[in-house]
């Protein structure tokens, strides 16, 4: 009974929030009154307090431009947690253009849709992304290409790198820094997440994510920190394969200290 309860206030204030936040930033996108990422980051926020999570920080986002975060991922709520707080945009999988919100948060703050299965695209994808990173977006690459259980990192995929050599050939930057971010979800109800239990936050493969989301809000008051760490710089003549495996080692690193030694719950 609690569990349905939350579900419905939960919905209820996500809903109510969106019939006024997105008017909002259809008109900071079409006029550019105010910076796209205001009403973006009081969104993210607005979910992120539906679902009950609170959030953790070590580090800070890299102020220089270009710039390209490859992160890990574990769920779509990934999104939610580097919104609420960071001047970021995101490169997505292209099927969540059509999901119910989601579909249309992430059209509200541009962000751009990849089709990894079809290769003939994928240089069409990468110089979008190129040309936004050299206008000063920090876009956001979920670097393994598909979400993992939250115990272990996926294999970084070089290929998505590509938008950091194509701004640099097509003379849009000489170089693009690159930030690894490590996001780890620890606690549940201030209790530290063991191996078994941290799948509980995961959204994994083809799982609808309808079921998942009730899952979040009936459960809520998950703990989720984030890890920023220092940036590299990729130039002419860096090598993709090389960056992608230093930016994996980097993350993973940082994402076991979190799941080994989380931070208090608050």
């Amino acid at each position: 009974m609690i569990g349905k309860i939350r579900i419905f206030l939960a919905l209820g204030l996500v809903v109510a929030g969106s019939l006024v936040l997105a008017p909002l930033q259809i008109l900071a996108m079409k006029t550019g009154w105010w910076p796209e990422t205001v009403i973006l980051k009081i969104w993210h926020r607005l979910i992120i307090r539906a679902l009950g999570m609170r959030i953790h920080v070590r580090g800070t986002l890299c102020d220089r431009r270009p710039l390209l975060v490859a992160a890990n991922h574990i769920s779509w709520t990934d999104i939610m947690v580097l919104g609420s707080f960071a001047d970021v945009k995101f490169i997505a999988r292209a099927d969540m253009e059509g999901w119910p919100l989601i579909g249309m948060l992430s059209k509200l703050q541009r962000t751009v849709f990849i089709e990894r299965e079809r290769k003939r695209s994928s240089g069409d994808q990468a110089s979008e992304i190129a040309n936004r990173m050299a206008k000063g977006d920090a876009m956001v690459l979920f670097a393994e290409g598909s979400t993992g259980d939250g115990n272990v990192i996926l294999p970084f995929k070089s290929t998505l790198f590509g938008a950091a050599s194509m701004a640099i050939s097509e003379g849009a930057a000489q170089e693009v820094f690159i930030q690894p971010v490590a996001i780890a979800y620890t606690r549940l109800h201030g209790v530290p997440l063991g191996r078994r239990h941290r799948p509980i936050a995961a959204w994994i493969g083809d799982e609808d994510l309808m079921p998942h989301l009730k899952v979040l809000m009936a459960e809520g008051a998950l703990d989720v920190e984030v890890h920023f760490g220092e940036p590299i710089a990729f130039a002419k003549g860096s090598n993709r394969k090389e960056t992608a495996r230093q930016m994996e080692g980097r993350v993973r690193e940082m994402m076991q200290a979190a799941l080994a030694d989380p931070l208090p719950s608050r």
